[in-house]
């Protein structure tokens, strides 16, 4: 029962992110590697980050940990600058890497380690619901993230798109 409870919690983490790469085109652009190494630099950015681990005050200590996910935007922009072709194949190479690499690296041990386990939780089951909405806020943030390089972007969506940004670095901070 411990195993079909696994099986039921992997599929329910891994699969909508091969849906998402198959059914958004990017099998049909041979991507596969593309989104290997936007997964590498999303593991080369959080190295960097855990190496700056900024001694502060406890009242800040939160807030200096969101600062530093600034990297994660400046990661997603070096991909997309990495990868030639259009808009969309650059936002979903960039965010399918990226999320599939904190997807593997966050919550692929803990699924095999508790969920194979002696007893049923269901904190298994919203981890891999906590995986689907984590591919839905890095495509929204890589989308926005190639919003703000664009030269063309009118004067008036300067602002709302800087204001989003805000929000996807600050999420974590914001939640809590």
């Amino acid at each position: 029962m411990t195993l079909f409870h696994f099986g039921n919690c992997f599929a329910l983490a891994y699969f909508p992110y091969f849906i998402t790469y198959k059914c958004s085109g990017l099998s049909e652009y041979n991507a596969f590697w593309r989104c290997v190494q936007a997964g590498a630099t999303y593991l080369f950015v959080q190295l960097c980050k855990v190496s700056s681990n900024l001694t502060c005050y406890e009242c800040c200590k939160e807030f200096m940990k969101a600062t530093v996910d600034m990297a994660d935007l400046l990661g997603l922009h070096l991909v997309m600058s990495r990868n030639a072709g259009k808009g969309e194949y650059k936002i979903m190479v960039a965010a399918m890497g990226w999320a599939t690499a904190e997807l593997v690296m966050s919550r692929c041990i803990p699924l095999w380690v508790g969920a194979r386990g002696i007893e049923f939780d269901w904190k298994y089951i919203q981890m891999s619901f906590d995986s689907n909405i984590s591919l839905v806020h890095y495509i929204a943030m890589a989308a926005v993230v190639w919003m703000f390089t664009r030269y063309d972007l009118p004067k008036s969506f300067r602002l709302p798109v800087t204001v989003l940004l805000g929000l996807c670095v600050y999420k974590a901070f914001l939640m809590e």
